[in-house]
């Protein structure tokens, strides 16, 4: 009887969960068994690890071969443990040595002729390889993305042959170098392109220097979309720990691309007709949703009011929380969240409640039916709400053009950079993800601001949560100000934007 072994990982979110492939070639009549609660994507693993050996000339032993995926109460899913298996069970063969195995964890995909295919998850893998003090071989596609760990041996092999001569020492195989770190600059479309909208683009600039979310509701052909796609263009960089806890998010989607680490924010703009599960996460693999892969950037959801009900109201916590947890049956699954909302509507089904020569006959029966799919709780957690005009074509075809994208970025970073002094490393990374007690110890308002939004609070019936959320967006004006103290006119300005002209409600 033989026995060998190799480490790989499943995946838990974004942690990588250590799993140990284990072969025996026992007497007995020939069979290939996998067992340790395994899907089918690993069940179908015996057939191209199969078609794999047959490739390199063996044929499997006329004998017991079972393999056990240990932890066997955990669940094991995807096409990665492929390779592993096939290690291992070379070296069950004799044909490897057991000990060049030892250490090393493995994960990859393998075709049927023996080539090495890419998977998902290799970043969290490679560190939680790092952390146990074991290499990592994965997919040549993948190795400079295993080589952001920073820690032990990576070998990213092209295919099976490859990998069997450097074991043998007949070929050395290099290790893999990560990609440069390029934070390149916003080539995307830029703010002096919106004619006109002056209200609407200072909402927009105080929005991306607080992290604040924001709604935009107007007629269609306002400008909506348009201001929201430059919204990205504004925000600074993401630091080293940011942009690895975000890759690490796209390397479990297997979005992560020529093992670049992603160091800008994301901007994410799923379809109305999205999922719940699509928007915050699940499905049969418990996968990252929109708002885990929006992490550290923006989520720009146009149509707001179209998206299903349940869809909606499931954002409401993640808004809050900064994380997402997928409860199921055999696990919880967490899922980092921490996105900037940015949303998008009609005033009406129709679009042109309000204007008489183009509204429906139902106006304005129709705009309040139109609010109505949007619940008060999730209307309160947007921090800046706005009406956007039409430009008249007059004015549009008249209208200079405004400031770039670069000008107003240097004033948002010049923000952020207050922020971070105020707040330390430590601390949140802008005005609004800071909670109330943080909040009340730093924000410095004097007593005329303290005084107006006191009694502004109580006339607009402001929630607590929409009392803290005009502190942390005047916080912001301020900021952009270079102001120490939030003054009365920093408050005036952020209570404006509580308004809620076009919904019925108010927040």
């Amino acid at each position: 009887m033989s026995l060998a072994r190799i480490a790989t990982f499943a995946f838990a979110g974004i942690q990588a969960v250590p799993v140990e492939v284990q072969v025996q070639l026992a007497p007995g009549l020939p069979a290939f068994l996998v067992v340790g609660l395994a899907d089918k994507a690993v069940a179908e693993s015996r057939e191209r690890v199969r078609a794999a050996l047959i490739g390199l000339g063996l044929a499997l032993p006329a004998r017991r071969v079972l393999v056990n995926l240990a932890p066997a109460d955990l669940a094991k899913e995807g096409s990665h443990y492929d390779l592993p298996i096939a290690l291992a069970l070379l070296a069950a063969m004799e044909v490897i040595p057991r000990d060049e195995l030892a250490g090393f964890a493995a994960l990859g995909e393998l075709s049927l002729d023996g080539s090495v295919l890419p998977v998902a998850g290799v970043l969290p893998a490679a560190l939680g390889a790092s952390a146990r003090n074991l290499g990592l071989i994965c997919p040549e596609a993948q190795g400079g993305e295993a080589a952001w760990a920073g820690r032990g041996e990576v070998l990213a092999p092209a295919d099976l042959p490859m990998l069997l001569n450097h074991f043998r020492g007949v070929q050395v195989m290099s290790p893999p170098s990560p990609p440069p770190l390029q934070r390149e600059e916003w080539r995307g479309p830029c703010l002096s392109e919106v004619k006109g909208q002056e209200t609407a683009k200072r909402a927009l600039e105080i929005a991306a220097a607080g992290g604040h979310n924001l709604l935009l509701i107007g007629p269609p052909g306002a400008g909506k979309s348009m201001l929201a796609s430059r919204l990205p263009g504004l925000l600074p960089a993401l630091t080293p720990p940011e942009a690895l806890e975000l890759s690490m998010i796209h390397s479990v989607a297997g979005l992560l691309r020529d093992g670049r680490l992603l160091t800008q924010p994301p901007f994410r703009e799923p379809h109305h007709s999205a999922s719940q599960a699509a928007l915050i996460g699940g499905g049969h693999r418990a996968r990252p949703g929109e708002i885990s892969l929006a992490h550290h950037g923006v989520l720009f959801l146009d149509e707001w009011p179209e998206f299903p009900r349940p869809a909606l109201e499931a954002l409401r916590q993640p808004m809050e929380a900064g994380r997402v947890v997928i409860a199921r049956a055999n696990a919880h699954v967490n899922y980092p969240a921490r996105f900037q909302c940015v949303a998008a509507m009609n005033p009406c089904r129709c679009g042109y409640l309000g204007e008489s020569a183009r509204e429906c006959s139902r106006a304005p029966r129709c705009g309040e039916d139109y609010a109505d799919k949007l619940s008060g709780p999730l209307l309160d957690r947007m921090d800046i709400t706005l009406e956007v005009q039409a430009v008249p074509p007059r004015e549009l075809a008249r209208a200079p053009a405004g400031e770039p994208t670069r000008i107003v970025a240097a004033r948002v970073q010049a923000a952020r950079d207050r922020q971070r002094a105020r707040y330390g490393v430590e601390g949140p990374r802008h005005n609004a993800a800071a909670d109330g007690a943080l909040l009340e110890a730093t924000a410095g308002l004097d007593a005329e601001a303290r005084d107006l939004l006191e009694k502004a609070a109580e006339r607009l019936g402001l929630s607590a949560r929409g009392f803290v959320r005009t502190i942390r967006v005047a916080r912001t004006i301020a900021d952009l100000e270079g102001a120490a103290k939030v003054r009365r006119a920093h408050v005036a300005e952020a209570l404006s934007y509580r308004g809620r002209r076009g919904l019925r409600r108010a927040a």
